[in-house]
């Protein structure tokens, strides 16, 4: 998984296909065919799935309220209703602990929406407040104690839940459909922010979802004497575990888990380069950090800028990555510049600007032989510095052949250069550098990209307590 998740040349929904493929294909060939499995077994393997799923929700609940995080309390939920359904299934096996009761083909059913549709709640808003910790918990427990009463009502009195959803039922296909509806809304989620973090931790949730869904078709199309509804059981247990422990995971590391939530923004790769961009991008800002502490700086907040722009635009999530990753580095040629030339505490004589207009590609060149960066990302190394008009360096590229990405990327480079304080200048005002950017529109520089700039300006300054403006 780690070798393919590597390989440019694959894209996500490749690779998901591949691994649904293998479930469905099994499905199709061998799903229907008649199996003799005792009890015992039925007993002893729903005894695994609910085992892991009592740990993960015991895990992610005990960090979630420790740590206030209100959304891996209700992932824990999620995980302690699929266990305490899974254990009610488990129990009411025929023939083992009792009898015949429509307890255990209600309790398969329900397993998967039942946490489908807890874990769609990730999203929500309350889930984000540490005020939404203690409704949660009070959520969590209401469901245990329901699902206790009806499962111990049902197995005692068997009489009192009837056996359905049928396989193939109108019912059953209706839970189907609500079922595919929770996890294809979490399955986008957990795509989006594997295509922003590229965390094999991340790829693994969304594995574990293709499962859960691979799970979830057998158990409402096929009976229990059918071979895909017992493989469907094993999905089911390795689904539960791949989403699960990287969640478990993240808290360990005293971070959110944001897969199921979907909620990662393109700034927090910036923000937290160290945990998202990986050692090469570290190391290089390490050394530029070394070699000039501004520039270092300087890359940062264009970077920010950068993504939260490519935002603004609706750039794809591969792309804002990449966006994030070339912010980062694009100054990254100035490692070969002298000290005497990039600190010199003055302007700049005509010889020593010629030397720093070969950083775009002295930057270019280093990427390109470190090997593990995206073509995209090298290209912005390379082009951030070319205009719309022509007038730019080094390759004196026109609007035509810059990218979206290029265009943010020299807005945003621009503008953090007048913004700061220099030796031998002051800082522009924000309002100056604007002007700049507006008056050279269309010739110079995207007026969408500068109009998108605008707009997250003003937003952030909506986004400061009125006690810090005062």
């Amino acid at each position: 998984m780690n070798a393919l998740s590597r390989d440019r040349r694959l894209s996500t929904a490749a690779l998901l296909g591949a691994f649904a493929i293998g479930p469905a294909a099994i499905l199709h060939f061998f799903g229907q065919h008649e199996v003799q499995i005792a009890g015992g077994v039925h007993f002893f393997g729903i005894g695994v799935s609910a085992g892991f799923a009592w740990l993960a929700a015991v895990i992610l609940t005990l960090a979630g309220a420790r740590e206030q995080d209100g959304r891996a309390v209700l992932v824990g939920t999620a995980f302690s209703v699929m266990a305490a359904i899974l254990t009610v299934h488990g129990l009411s096996t025929p023939g083992f602990l009792a009898g015949d009761n429509g307890v255990v083909a209600l309790s398969g059913a329900a397993t998967l929406p039942a946490g489908g549709a807890v874990l769609a709640l990730v999203a929500l808003p309350m889930a984000r407040t540490p005020r939404g910790v203690k409704p949660l918990l009070w959520l969590q427990g209401g469901l245990l104690v329901l699902i206790a009463v009806v499962g111990t009502v049902g197995i005692l009195v068997p009489s009192t839940v009837p056996s359905v959803p049928e396989a193939n039922s109108l019912p059953a296909l209706i839970l189907l459909a609500l079922g595919l509806g929770f996890y294809t809304m979490l399955g986008l989620r957990a795509a989006r922010t594997f295509l922003l973090t590229r965390r094999r931790s991340d790829l693994l949730v969304v594995f574990g979802i293709v499962l859960l869904v691979a799970a979830l078709v057998p158990a409402m199309t096929l009976e229990y004497y059918e071979l895909g509804w017992w493989l469907g059981h094993g999905w089911e247990l390795i689904g539960i575990a791949f989403v699960g422990a990287p969640a478990a995971l993240d808290l360990y590391r005293g971070a959110p888990s944001r897969p199921l939530a979907g909620d990662l923004r393109a700034a927090e790769l910036v923000q937290a380069a160290d945990a998202f961009m990986g050692p090469t991008v570290r190391a290089l800002l390490l050394r530029l950090a070394e070699k000039d502490a501004y520039t270092e700086g300087h890359t940062r907040r264009v970077a920010l800028l950068a993504v939260q722009m490519g935002e603004e635009l609706g750039m794809a999530p591969i792309r804002l990555r990449h966006l994030a990753m070339g912010g980062l580095v694009h100054d990254i040629g100035k490692l070969s510049v002298s000290d005497a030339i990039l600190q010199k505490p003055g302007p700049l004589d005509d010889e020593e600007f010629e030397v720093i207009r070969c950083h775009p590609e002295w930057g270019h060149d280093l990427v390109e032989e470190l090997g593990v960066f995206p073509d995209a990302v090298a290209r912005l190394v390379l082009d951030h510095h070319e205009r719309l008009d022509g007038r730019g360096y080094p390759r004196g590229l026109t609007g035509g052949k810059l990218d979206l990405e290029t265009r943010i990327l020299s807005v945003c480079d621009v503008f953090d250069a007048l913004r700061s304080t220099r030796v031998y200048r002051e800082a522009w005002s924000q309002e100056r550098a604007l002007e700049l950017l507006r008056s050279e529109s269309d010739s110079s520089f995207d007026r969408e990209c500068v109009e998108a700039l605008e707009r997250v300006l003003n937003r952030q300054e909506l986004d400061v307590p009125a006690a810090a403006v005062a």
